[in-house]
């Protein structure tokens, strides 16, 4: 009779990586209570924090960056590698799991490695719509490989979509509008622009949403802007006038997308899926580095007509003055973006997922 499953998900360093990963740690204990889940990540990231918050073990192992160019990175990379691989392999030695899931970035090569080594099954989880390099290794070592977009240049992908909270897949932005709006002091009528750059902010998007306030509050648009830095957002306050809420950091993401008419943001993959699910209209403004994944994350939303797409250079204050008032006094062409985004991402990814490292673990329910 085989014991208690065990699993051990890897990803961190940002959201992007560790937000699906709680996502499927979740439904992973709702399809099995007893589950044993440990994390793998660095003592730095975003995981240090929200991993333990939301009751799961974590251990780290050293940062791993891996350049996409030549230089003296790269010529380092290949002892911390063998140190993190290590790490990693003395962690799955205490914990013994029956299956490691990677969800990319600095972690998940050390533990595909290491699994690899052990004989212990690999579920591979890209995010973006063009693979990392981390899950490019990893898509080699096991057939069992998820998307969240179709058409990601991976060996033995499956597309199931991006595991996001429960909370904003089931997410009906009308029924909870007042709550949001109230959480956040914003007024009942007035149309909402919600900014956001990321949970560590934007400066370009903080810059452009700001500078372009006073003409935003002429229009009678209220803005909740989630700043990361808000010195990076700091306006002078309009007596009488639309709220500009400046907070460097939002916990209820769900009560902000129920709050907004429209999204300014970049085009990570967990805001894309997000976004696109809870059929909130958006202005995607992909981040100008990597390898241009953030703008292939975008395609298929703005392609259907559920986005505008900018690029980060001619987002200005005069761009936001000048298209987002026009936007927010269109409600049909809103509900016509709403409309053609809602269905266009999966919303049970996360159970999706955790099925398959069921399968790979031999327990397939």
């Amino acid at each position: 009779m085989k014991g208690a499953l065990r699993v051990l998900l890897a990803g961190g360093g940002t959201a992007g990586h560790t937000s699906p990963l709680l996502a499927t740690a979740a439904a992973l204990q709702r399809r099995v209570p007893d589950v044993d889940i440990t994390c793998l990540g660095t003592s730095t990231g975003l995981e240090a924090t929200l991993v333990p918050e939301a009751g799961y073990r974590l251990e780290v192992v050293p940062r791993v960056p891996l350049p996409r160019r030549p230089g003296l990175d790269l010529v380092r990379t290949p002892g911390r590698l063998r140190r993190a691989v290590t790490a990693a392999g003395e962690v799955l030695d205490r914990v013994h799991p029956d299956v490691v899931t990677g969800f990319g970035g600095y972690v998940s090569v050390p533990a595909y490695l290491a699994a690899r080594r052990r004989r212990i099954p690999v579920v591979v989880h890209e995010g973006n719509a063009l693979p990392g390099i981390a899950n490019r290794v990893g898509a080699r070592l096991t057939r069992h490989v998820a998307t969240s977009f179709p058409g990601t240049p991976l060996p033995h992908a499956s597309f199931i979509g991006l595991p996001i909270r429960r909370s904003i897949s089931t997410l009906d932005r009308s029924a909870v509008r007042a709550q949001g709006r109230t959480a956040f002091g914003l007024a009942a009528d007035p149309p909402t622009l919600l900014v956001t750059g990321g949970s560590q902010g934007a400066r370009r998007i903080n810059a452009a949403a700001s500078g372009a306030a006073s003409a935003l509050g002429a229009a009678g648009i209220q803005v909740l802007h989630h700043a990361g830095r808000v010195e990076e957002a700091e306006i002078e306050a309009v007596d009488g006038g639309p709220a500009y809420v400046v907070t460097p950091f939002i916990n209820r993401m769900d009560l902000a997308y129920a709050a907004a008419d429209l999204v300014l943001c970049r085009s990570g993959a967990n805001t894309v899926t997000e976004v696109a699910c809870t059929g909130l209209p958006a202005v995607f403004v992909p981040l100008p580095i990597g390898n241009g994944e953030q703008g292939r994350n975008a395609e298929p939303v703005v392609r259907a007509g559920g986005a505008l797409l900018v690029d980060d250079g001619s987002l200005t204050p005069a761009w936001v003055a000048r298209r987002v008032p026009e936007l927010l006094a269109d409600p049909e062409r809103l509900a016509a973006m709403s409309a053609a985004s809602r269905e266009l991402m999966p919303r049970h990814a996360d159970d999706r997922l955790a099925q398959l490292v069921l399968e790979a673990a031999g327990r397939s329910t």
